[in-house]
């Protein structure tokens, strides 16, 4: 962990004072501002944000809050909650998925949307279970408040919010990228690519044995066979 801290504290400063009061300041006028998003989104609405390689998804709570899963490094470093409940950087985004931890933190719709176009309830249409109540629904996102482990993969924004709205834990995200991953590996074309490839490695690492040859033949012929 001391190398990830080391690394961690390389891209975020100390907080100054006068940056701080700027963002009590700034969370001040958020929380008066009267919400314009009542209107258009209800309490327990599942909300997806497409970004360049992945989608984010949040749980609107209403008064223009949404509740949602984000890898945080800062939670690890620092104990400061003003500079926690600030909106996560890209620094503090990737550092936590590398250290795989993360935070359900509740933030305003922009801040949410980061400028990106808001769909609502997309996952009505394909998921098999039905929506929960609204109010249940905020209520169970609004309870996972805090920090919490992290995967990429098997534990990530979508997986809180379809706990939340359906009462099952699951990623389509994660289900699609599986499912592309092993129809590129596990492919007639790949197992050829290892078969040339294998004897010309092994000849090239002058590691030529019973146990390489194995190697050389089980590898593409299982690629081969679960192709």
């Amino acid at each position: 962990m001391f190398p990830l801290t080391l690394l961690g504290l390389l891209f975020i400063t100390a907080q100054t004072d006068d940056k701080k009061k700027k963002g009590k300041n700034q969370a001040t006028t958020k929380e008066e501002t009267p919400s314009k998003y009542d209107s258009m989104f209800q309490r327990g609405d599942l909300l997806e944000v497409p970004r360049t390689l992945f989608t984010h998804f949040g749980i609107y709570l209403g008064g223009g809050r949404v509740a949602h899963l984000i890898p945080d490094i800062l939670p690890v470093l620092s104990d400061d909650e003003e500079a926690i409940r600030e909106m996560v950087t890209n620094n503090r985004l990737i550092l936590g998925v590398i250290a795989k931890c993360a935070s359900v933190r509740v933030d305003t719709v922009e801040d949410f949307a980061y400028g990106s176009e808001i769909i609502v309830n997309p996952m009505d249409k394909v998921c098999s279970r039905p929506p929960l109540k609204g109010e249940e629904v905020a209520d169970r996102a609004e309870k996972l408040q805090g920090s919490t482990a992290y995967s990429l993969l098997w534990y990530n924004c979508e997986h809180y919010v379809m706990y939340c709205r359906y009462g099952t834990c699951m990623s389509f995200q994660t289900f699609q990228f599986c499912k592309t991953v092993k129809k590129f590996i596990l492919s007639q074309k790949s197992a050829k690519v290892t078969a040339v490839l294998g004897p010309v490695l092994v000849l090239y690492l002058e590691v030529v044995s019973l146990y390489s040859a194995l190697v050389v033949v089980l590898v593409p012929f299982i690629i081969w066979m679960a192709s």
